[in-house]
């Protein structure tokens, strides 16, 4: 991976780049559609989201490949941030959506410009396992009343799930017959390959049967047929109740994004940037709120499906943007479109996200990182439709999982006549300073007719300031109990953080150090 060196790019779009580009269009409407449902926005929105992001982030992304736009994960986390906050559907509920997409772009931005592309890797993968399946289980609950025909009885997905199943004399037979006909074809075209327009034969299949019959169950409505507004007229005053569903979507989308453009660097043998992907995946996300559409994020089906379909640069994503900005002005085609088809290819698309297996095999291959992916998993279902909080606790528990095993450190202790030689392994920090000094003294006081002692640090991991001190502390207080001390062994990584927080007292303790003579 390099910083510097990008896929090559041409200056206008070849012929493969257009066949692309238009091939990711046909499903990236009806995707941008079911995924505003999703998000608890009218479809237009998610049109509207469909259009200037992935012509921007076209001009900023390192992977030729990523497509960038509405996407199942990041619609969740949308409806979880905002539902609280506003009556879903309403246009307080959209100017919010809005100012969540400008707060992700400014985020990516930010951390992209600071060239803190990595951050994505300090998402663990115990969180991403937990998290996502939770989130697939919430987004199949969150559908199952469109599917079944009905209108949800509440903002919590599991709670209106549940309403739905328990409720089989009210459903709707032939939406119930759509949902699965829906997910049948989607999910067959995922088996024959990217190339097979599943998602553009269930969309024109509903429509021509509410052409041909009269279903006329839940349809999406009128579409307004037009341009973006390019607005914003948003509530800027309820910045700070976004700012942490911002976050936690800059980061959790991110990661897909980056999933994506390693994936397929690796398979082509090419470089990507991930600051340049970070830059591109922010302006993308300010496109989206000037756009009055919802944050978006990377799309690993329509990457793969720009790559099979023979895209070659970065222009196979600006002509998807731009083959949905030309649909607009026809898009009230798709008033009679039935939601219960919007809601089978959600369906569809979110089946790969569970992960039960994984989760149950990670609990014999590590207790510690099974906490933390179950206790995501757990916490999330519990504070739908706030996920966003659950995915802040389960980086918490991540975070207290990895200072637990830092915080570990082990003492060898040999003694040669009255000599005690103690070796210290792992990592000194100020999560372990204290734990090394109590195991330290323990095994001087289990020693009481030695005269020296002597630390050798050569398995010691790294240290910190603050396990320096604590060091410094234990050879002071065992001279003042009358005993010769020294260290020895001395690692190369840490002598220069012992010469700089001892000062001269390294002398005394390492005689034959370089900073002594």
């Amino acid at each position: 991976m390099s910083r510097t060196t990008l896929p090559p790019q041409t200056s206008a779009p070849g012929r493969a780049d257009l066949i692309a580009g238009i091939s990711v269009a046909l499903v990236l409407v009806p995707q941008a559609l079911a995924y505003a449902e999703l998000a608890g926005v009218p479809g237009y929105v998610g049109l509207y989201a469909a259009t200037l992001p992935p012509i921007v982030a076209a001009a900023f992304a390192s992977s030729r490949y990523l497509q960038t736009g509405p996407v199942a994960l990041t619609g969740l986390l949308t409806f979880g941030a905002v539902a609280p906050l506003a009556m879903i559907g309403s246009e307080e509920y959209i100017r919010l959506v809005v100012l969540l997409a400008l707060l992700v772009g400014a985020v990516r931005l930010v951390l992209g410009l600071a060239g803190l592309g990595d951050l994505a890797y300090f998402m663990s993968q115990p969180v991403l396992m937990g998290f996502t399946t939770s989130a697939a289980i919430l987004i199949v609950a969150s559908q199952l009343p469109t599917a079944f025909g009905l209108t949800p009885s509440a903002t919590n997905p599991i709670v209106a799930g549940i309403d739905a199943l328990t409720q089989p004399d009210a459903w709707h037979t032939p939406s119930v017959v759509v949902t699965a006909a829906t997910v049948a074809v989607v999910h067959l075209g995922q088996r024959v390959g990217p190339r097979f327009p599943a998602v553009l034969l269930v969309v024109v299949g509903g429509l021509v049967l509410t052409a041909v019959s009269d279903f006329d169950k839940l349809l999406i409505g009128d579409v307004p047929a037009g341009f973006p507004p390019f607005s914003l007229d948003i509530p800027w005053s309820s910045t700070p109740a976004l700012l942490v569903p911002g976050l936690v979507i800059a980061m959790i989308g991110f990661a897909d994004a980056i999933a994506i453009s390693r994936n397929f660097a690796i398979k082509d043998r090419e470089r990507w940037n991930p600051d340049r992907e970070l830059i591109s995946q922010g302006a993308a996300n300010l496109a989206a709120g000037v756009a009055c559409g919802l944050p978006v994020g990377g799309s690993f089906s329509r990457s793969s499906l720009a790559r099979l379909s023979g895209g070659r640069t970065r222009w196979t994503g600006a002509v998807a943007g731009i083959a949905v900005l030309a649909f607009l002005p026809f898009a009230g085609v798709l008033a009679e479109l039935p939601r219960a088809v919007l809601a089978g290819v959600v369906i569809a698309a979110v089946v790969n996200l569970f992960d039960i297996r994984g989760l149950i095999r990670l609990i014999s291959q590590s207790w510690g990182q099974s906490v933390v992916a179950w206790g995501t998993l757990l916490s999330t279902l519990a504070l739908s439709p706030r996920i966003d909080i659950g995915v802040v606790i389960g980086v918490g528990l991540s975070v207290l999982v990895h200072l637990r095993r830092e915080r570990r450190i082990r003492v060898d202790a040999v003694r040669q006549g009255t000599t005690l030689i103690l070796r210290p392994s792992g990592v000194l920090f100020f999560g372990s300073a204290v734990r090394l000094n109590e195991t330290l003294e323990d095994e001087v006081a289990a020693h009481r007719d030695i005269d020296t002692v002597l630390v050798d640090l050569r398995q010691l991991g790294r240290i910190d300031y603050t396990g320096a001190m604590a060091l410094l502390g234990f050879l002071r207080d065992a001279e003042e109990a009358g005993l010769s001390v020294g260290v020895t062994n001395v690692p190369r990584h840490a002598a220069g953080t012992l010469e700089r927080s001892w000062g001269d007292d390294l002398g005394g303790y390492m005689p034959h150090h370089p900073a002594a003579d």
